[in-house]
């Protein structure tokens, strides 16, 4: 195994030496729990900035750490190239055939030419082509186009949720929600909303705010109709009629009306949902690095996205625990105009709070930039990562020199002579790096990217590499209720355009649907009550299982083993269907009253037999899932415990041999003082030794009274000259002796951190906890109505809320 590939440590490059600007044999390795004081890249183009960036990426993925990355230019759609491969038709889709033009190569010869850079820059950084292999093993890679076509789609104004309970609860958080949704949606519009002066914003800030109380979620239309009709007297103190006329509030309703039924608008609205845990892991609990490429959008657009995705990172890292270990990690390239120095852009106020708070969730926040100025230095008093390349111009650097001998202060900081020496002679690749948690700022050279660096990856080429994705249809899961044996998926019986009649007897329920021409497709509806105890794992939970199944005219009318989970809530079951709606024949075993009894029998049976409590174990480690707790969630949860773990284990043995290497660390300076000393002395022997025999040849050539005097001090002098020479070199042994002391047990420790494993992420023991049949009861059988929408190609569709088409 490389040197480099130590358990949380990002192999970011090399150590440069300042005196000679070349790199040395020093590996710069960056602890992974220092990103969670978050960091920042400033570096001019040209400077290597982009490639750092990846870097960084790439090692947060090795080590099992979820990306979820904001890229305004297109360059970080370069992770996905790439090739542990590397052969030449591998690169070959992603030359620039203008490029093989001006170097006089045919496409083909250029694509050969860069497999073989990357194969020998690979292995110039002790790299090949199976840690790429094992890169894309290792994490899932996804390009998100919101607003657009070319890549995965995310649905950002389907509609607005409510917040989880962590912002409802937060007086702060919630307002920062409420003004940076209100804020972007009204920038999409074209209108600059002061929140405390425009009464567009105020107007809707308390449609979604009274919504949100209520616990309800707004969607376009509810928004509308909120303005022309809210569900509130008065704003403050004032008639909500006298505040905004209804005239003016039906301009301000018919301008998103004119946006909700615009021809890009759509796109806005399909796709995945805004949901940052999807983006972080896959169902299967996999570390993903989701890119939302956001180049395609005007500057209203990307403002309003940008703090849409921000205010729901911070919702999402409000619901996780604390940790001192990086959970997961947010980096955006190219800040500038989102978190500016002046102006408070909504982009900008959850920016502020994710740099204060979110380091105690174990969230790493990186920002990147050409141009320091585009930086809101308040801000980066809460970053304690910066990596400085190349600036553009002297007053980059001075703004830069300011900050940093404010960041250093109180550290064993280097004077401004000596950082403004080091910014001067940056050459590519090459960054300053100051670390709050280390003793000095640090000179290192870049590594070579695993990813292919083909530049800005555009529209077109972000369509092909998620082609395939997007024909299978992401990663989404399949439709909450939806089943192989559901007539929803195979095709249902003819529909008939009045309701059947349901003789008495029956139970008759409606699953809930917010939409409209749905049609109804009837199925048994078993609803059981079930508990599940083990003493053994240290589980006695209850709970309700809606199952829905198919009834034939078959022999046997239920197939049991067919029936799937309904994630609905019962008490939200319906009585009435909704205006418009058609409906399918039932079957008829589903209309006879005593069939209705036989059935809860056979499913309070095939529940205790066939539907148990799944849980999942980390066998490394014994952890165990929570009931209900996806597979997904918990292999993320286990993959973070063991992360802290190791982390805890680190620092254990960081302090376990803490004091043993200042002791080293103390002699080792005395002993480098000690030679100093030895060799001015020897030096000063040495000086006064030649005076002494230079003075007695001169005397033993001119004569005189002191000539024999002078030879003896001069055949005295050679003999102290000697013994200083002795005495130099006993204090270099010494040096090099405690030197290598030191060396000894920094290899010991890292010998120790190196023997540590992660402790998960392999594979997990599934346990099932039966239920006993006593425990199990079915107060509910009855005819369900489930909701669908058909296609024009003739599809069922759930729709029925909480289901995903």
């Amino acid at each position: 195994m490389p040197d480099y590939e130590k358990l949380g440590a990002f192999y970011l490059g090399k150590v440069v030496d300042p005196a000679t600007n070349t790199a040395t044999d020093e590996l710069l390795l960056y602890d992974s729990t220092d990103l969670t004081t978050h960091a920042v890249i400033i570096g001019m183009t040209g400077s290597g900035k982009t490639g750092l960036g990846l870097d960084l990426i790439e090692e947060a993925l090795m080590d099992g750490v979820p990306v979820l990355a904001v890229d305004p230019k297109g360059d970080l759609a370069n992770l996905l190239l790439t090739f542990p491969d590397l052969r030449p038709e591998d690169f070959r889709p992603w030359v620039d055939d203008a490029e093989a033009t001006r170097a006089g190569v045919s496409p083909d010869e250029l694509a050969a030419q860069k497999a073989e850079l990357w194969r020998r820059g690979l292995a110039d950084w002790d790299q090949s082509g199976e840690r790429i292999r094992t890169l894309r093993e290792k994490a899932d890679f996804a390009i998100y186009t919101p607003g657009g076509s070319a890549g995965l789609p995310v649905s950002v104004l389907k509609g607005f949720d409510a917040p989880p309970p962590e912002i409802m609860d937060d007086t702060d958080a919630l307002r920062e929600r409420v003004q940076g949704t209100v804020t972007g949606l009204l920038g999409l519009l074209g209108i600059d909303a002061d929140p405390m002066r425009s009464r567009e914003h105020v107007l809707l800030s308390n449609l979604l705010s009274s919504a949100w109380a209520d616990g309800k979620s707004l969607d376009m239309g509810g928004l509308i109709a909120g303005i022309q009709s809210p569900p509130f007297g008065q704003i403050g103190v004032m008639p909500v009629d006298s505040f905004y006329p209804p005239k003016d509030r039906f301009e301000l309703a018919m301008s998103l009306n004119n946006l909700l039924a615009s021809p890009g608008f759509q796109a806005w609205t399909q796709g995945e949902p805004l949901d940052v845990g999807r983006f972080l892991f896959t169902p299967a609990g996999k570390p993903r690095v989701s890119i939302m490429s956001i180049a395609h959008l005007n500057d209203s657009e990307r403002m309003f996205f940008v703090s849409m995705l921000l205010n729901a990172v911070l919702a999402w890292m409000r619901t996780q625990s604390g940790t001192s270990s990086l959970r997961a990690m947010l980096y955006m390239d190219e800040i500038a105009g989102f978190f500016p120095p002046n102006g408070n852009p909504p982009s900008k106020p959850p920016m502020l709070t994710l740099l204060k708070q979110a380091r105690a969730f174990g969230l790493g926040v990186t920002l990147a930039t050409q141009n320091p100025v585009d930086l809101d230095y308040k801000g980066l008093s809460n970053t304690g990562t910066w990596m400085i390349g190349r600036l553009q111009t002297e007053n980059d650097k001075a703004r830069v020199l300011e900050a940093l001998q404010g960041a250093t202060a109180g550290q064993n900081a280097l004077s401004r002579a000596q950082l403004d020496t080091m910014l001067s002679g940056l050459g590519k690749r090459v960054f300053l790096m100051h670390n709050v948690h280390e003793g000095h700022p640090v000179l290192f050279t870049t590594r070579w990217t695993m990813s292919y660096l083909a530049g800005p990856i555009t529209g077109t080429q972000i369509r092909r590499l998620m082609q395939g994705r997007k024909e299978a249809g992401g990663d989404r899961p399949k439709a909450e209720g939806q089943t192989a044996a559901s007539p929803s998926a195979l095709g249902a019986p003819p529909s008939a355009s009045a309701k059947p009649v349901v003789p008495p007897g029956i139970t008759e329920v409606y699953v809930p649907t917010s939409q409209s021409g749905v049609q109804y497709h009837a199925q048994l509806l078993a609803v059981a009550q079930v508990r599940y105890a083990s003493t053994k794992y240290r589980v006695d939970v209850a709970g309700t299982l809606p199952l829905v199944a198919d009834v034939t005219d078959g022999p046997i009318p239920v197939d049991w083993d067919g029936a799937a989970e309904l994630h609905v809530d019962p008490n939200a079951l319906e009585k009435e269907g909704a205006p418009g709606a058609t409906y399918s024949d039932v079957p008829a075993p589903l209309l006879n009253p005593k069939n209705h009894a036989k059935w809860a029998k056979e499913a309070a049976k095939y529940v205790a037999a066939s539907k148990p409590l799944t849980l999942w174990q980390e066998p490394g480690s014994g952890l165990l899932s929570a009931p209900g707790e996806a597979e997904g969630d918990f292999r993320a949860r286990a993959s973070l415990a063991g992360r802290e773990a190791r982390d805890a284990a680190v620092q254990k043995l960081r302090a376990k041999y803490a004091s043993k290497v200042a002791t080293l660390q103390d002699r080792l300076e005395r002993a480098q003082l000690r030679v100093q000393q030895q060799q001015a002395q020897a030096q000063q022997a040495q000086l006064q030794t030649a005076l002494n025999v230079g003075v007695g040849v001169l005397g033993a050539l001119f004569g005189g009274g002191r000539r024999t005097t002078a030879i003896r001090s001069g055949v005295s002098g050679v003999g102290r000259s000697m013994r200083e020479g002795q005495d130099v070199q006993a204090a270099q042994t010494e040096l090099n002796q405690v030197a290598q002391q030191l060396q000894d047990v920094q290899n010991q420790v890292q010998a120790e951190v190196d023997a540590l494993t992660l402790g998960a992420g392999g594979d997990l023991a599934k346990l099932d906890v039966k239920a006993k049949s006593t425990d199990v009861t079915v107060p509910l059988v009855a005819l369900a109505w489930l909701p669908y929408t058909r296609s024009a190609n003739g599809a069922l569709t759930p729709a029925w809320d909480g289901a995903e088409g």
